[in-house]
């Protein structure tokens, strides 16, 4: 009988929910970070690129989370309506009418009753903030409002702490999302009721229901048992579980070993923790408490499994980087003193794609900026492996595209690239590393006085013999030259930048790929 009382809309209400059920249970999965290390370690033995989806693991959230707003104003605009006819049911107080029959049955106990508004002296606005389906659905709207708002890419970036702070509403959103049904507001006939009331032969007998000589009982209503805590309990037990292991990894004691003040405002922390093992391309989270207690920001070790500590390159751009900056005295123009540093916890290591590079023959990294220090770590492994180890690895050959807007962000990097230059033409090696450096904003003015210096053994901006590049690179030639001197090869293309660069190089990846030569895009999240 809920399809006399509320025609059509009920089923727009019941539906959205039910999807909305299952996104809730797929939403906190891809932010349990341990659980997804586990996952791709399990799971990469066996398939790459099965292995590669997790990397998309926020990607994914992002999805669902597009899902759930929008299965949720469906469910709300749906409710609307319904609200409206059980309104207007109780306002049309005629007999004749069987929503009026239909809303009045449940009068005396007050239990077997179908429309939840029971008298007409009340409106949907007072149901709505006295009822717990209202009051937690107000809860939850408002908490999901104020998360997607925040979220908003330009919030996020400007204002971290705002975005950080309301993400943890989701604990609002999913205890009232388990207590929503718990009122049993919906209703429907239940089971022993249709063998003494069948809809089909007695709708249009509803006013001798009950009477003598009536073959029409009057029909009896209850709720479904809320069904949601089935849904998300389990991804509810297993993100409870990811926090417990967050917490014990930041109870680890952390030792700042060394603090290096890069110019362009770039700070690198070398740290120890006992029993840490990582592996290249790998990030790690930090927390500050003397900065913030609850703050936890991603950083890509640019250290390498080899050596004896980690480290992090954290560029200053925000309130947090800055006040830690100040704390490690960045500010300062005397050395810190060691026990005067801050203590750090880390979470972590998490595995990237960058961990699949020693997996190709050849390989292709593209860093724009910052997004060098995945390559960091990847360089300093090869030097460890090929240079001073003598170890053989699979990959024979390494493209490495340094994309920077200013001169500065090259000065931490090229001490590196120096020590790799020198060591591999020492040990002749120097067809192993092929290393592209590009200017993206150099001013035209500044570019021709370097120019006079270009002769010169050594690029005057890094140091390097290799000489640096104005402009962007032109991808197309890249890929060209890539293919002609590698047949019959699968390049692993691996990059830490912008989206716009993403699209581009896989663009370019779909495009060169032929029967003999395979690229293989994978996208760094940081």
């Amino acid at each position: 009988y809920s399809a006399w009382l509320l025609p059509q809309a009920l089923p727009w209400a019941r539906a959205p929910a039910a999807c909305l059920n299952f996104n809730c249970m797929l939403i906190l999965l891809p932010v349990c970070r341990n659980l997804l290390s586990f996952l791709r370690g399990t799971i990469q033995c066996c398939s790459r690129t099965a292995a590669r989806q997790l990397d998309r693991n926020l990607t994914f959230h992002k999805l669902v989370a597009y899902m759930i707003a929008f299965h949720t104003a469906v469910h709300i605009i749906a409710h609307l309506f319904n609200f409206e006819f059980f309104m207007d049911a109780q306002l049309n107080r005629n007999t004749s009418l069987l929503t009026f029959v239909l809303s009045e049955i449940g009068n005396g106990d007050n239990a077997s009753f179908l429309n939840p508004i029971r008298t007409n002296e009340t409106n949907p606005t007072i149901v709505m903030f006295t009822t717990v389906a209202g009051l937690t659905g107000v809860a939850i709207t408002l908490a999901l409002i104020l998360i997607i708002t925040s979220s908003m890419e330009v919030i996020r970036r400007s204002y971290f702490e705002v975005f950080w702070y309301t993400h943890h509403l989701f604990v609002i959103f999913f205890i009232g999302l388990v207590f929503h049904g718990y009122a049993r507001i919906v209703r429907g006939q239940t089971v022993a009721s249709l063998d003494t009331n069948k809809p089909q032969n007695c709708s249009d007998k509803f006013e001798d229901w009950g009477k003598n000589g009536s073959d029409c009982a009057v029909p009896e209503f209850a709720g479904n048992p809320p069904g949601t805590w089935k849904w998300v309990l389990g991804p509810m037990i297993l993100y409870v579980c990811e926090r417990i292991v967050r917490i014990y990894r930041s109870h680890q004691k952390v030792v700042i070993t060394k603090v290096v003040m890069h110019p362009s405002k770039t700070l690198e922390l070398q740290m120890k923790r006992k029993g840490f093992s990582m592996e290249v391309g790998q990030y790690v989270f930090i927390q500050c408490p003397s900065v913030s207690r609850l703050e936890w920001h991603p950083f890509t070790l640019t250290s390498a499994p080899e050596e004896d500590y980690f480290s992090a390159h954290i560029r200053i751009v925000g309130d947090w980087t800055q006040a830690l900056y100040e704390a490690c005295g960045g500010d300062k123009n005397e050395p810190q003193e060691a026990w005067k540093l801050p203590k750090v916890a880390i979470d972590g290591p998490f595995g990237t794609a960058s961990e699949d590079v020693f997996r190709y023959e050849v390989v292709m990294l593209v860093g724009a900026g910052i997004g060098v220090t995945p390559f960091a770590s990847i360089l300093k492994s090869v030097w460890y492996k090929r240079i001073q180890n003598n170890q053989d690895v699979f990959t024979k050959k390494i493209y490495f595209y340094w994309l920077c807007p200013e001169t500065q962000a090259f000065e931490w990097f090229a001490d590196l690239l120096q020590s790799l230059e020198g060591q591999m033409t020492e040990k002749d090696m120097v067809d192993f590393l092929s290393y592209n450096i590009y200017l993206t904003r150099w001013k035209e003015h500044e570019a021709a006085h370097f120019r006079v210096h270009h002769e010169a053994e050594n690029d005057p901006i890094t140091g390097l013999k290799q000489k640096t590049f104005y402009g962007k690179p032109n991808w197309d030639n890249e890929f060209t030259n890539i293919v002609s001197h590698h047949p019959r090869s699968k390049v692993g293309v691996f990059l830490c930048g912008p989206p716009q660069l993403a699209k581009s190089l896989e663009k370019q990846c779909l495009s060169h790929s032929a029967a003999d030569v395979k690229f293989i895009f994978n996208k760094e999240n940081f």
